[in-house]
């Protein structure tokens, strides 16, 4: 584990009762100082939200990159984060960004829009033409 290399401590862990995860492994997180926090038994909705961003990382991105190493990894996460918070629309916000730029409101007729690709091309935003 390369918890030595963060800037913040990690204090600590939210698993499932998966039994993939053994005691040895609760012990390599407890030896970094974090400590282990395990989800209820019988709540199927515990763990659903990390769960839920999970399936969607593999789904929509992981799926389609060939990851060539830890700094790639790195940077198509930070820019997945960055496309999802500011340019992506979101059901559940009223198809507004969490991150919303409410400053330009200035109509753009449909000539005047250019598509920026980000991830060589997998992620497509579209903004409008600077004046």
């Amino acid at each position: 584990m390369d918890l030595d290399d963060r800037s913040t401590a990690i204090w600590f862990l939210i698993r499932d009762r998966d039994t993939k995860f053994s005691r040895p492994f609760d012990e390599v997180v407890r030896s970094e100082g974090a400590r282990v926090i395990l989800t209820p038994i019988g709540a199927p909705n515990a763990n659903a939200y990390a769960e839920r961003v999970i399936e969607t990382i593999r789904a929509e991105r992981l799926d389609w990159t060939l990851i060539l190493g830890r700094r790639h990894l790195d940077r198509t996460r930070r820019t997945d984060a960055e496309h999802d918070n500011r340019g992506r629309p979101h059901r559940a916000l009223a198809l507004a960004t969490p991150f919303a730029d409410v400053t330009d409101l200035t109509p753009v007729s449909p000539r005047d829009v250019r598509r920026r690709d980000q991830l060589s091309g997998l992620i497509h935003e579209y903004h409008g033409r600077a004046a």
